[in-house]
């Protein structure tokens, strides 16, 4: 997770963009021909689109993009650290 990259994401894509990028990278990752490290590098980009998903969604019920991306970046560190 990278917040620059999830605040990139989220300020130049809504949220059916982001959307639609995920679907197609879901699907890549169920061809049994993806390498190690290719899964790595959509597991990372999946993990940001998701996070930029979020902060749509945390904006659209009111929050501030700071508030959203530091709220956002406040759950991922707090369910690391269980």
């Amino acid at each position: 997770m990278k917040l620059p990259i999830i605040r990139q994401l989220y300020q130049n894509n809504n949220a059916e963009q982001l959307e639609k990028t995920l679907e197609v990278l879901e699907s890549f990752c169920e061809f049994r021909g993806v390498s190690d490290e290719e899964m790595d590098v959509t597991g990372e980009l999946i993990t940001n689109i998701c996070g930029a998903m979020e902060v749509h969604e945390m904006v659209k019920n009111g929050a501030s993009e700071k508030d959203a991306l530091n709220g956002f970046a406040q759950k991922v560190m707090g369910s690391i650290d269980r």
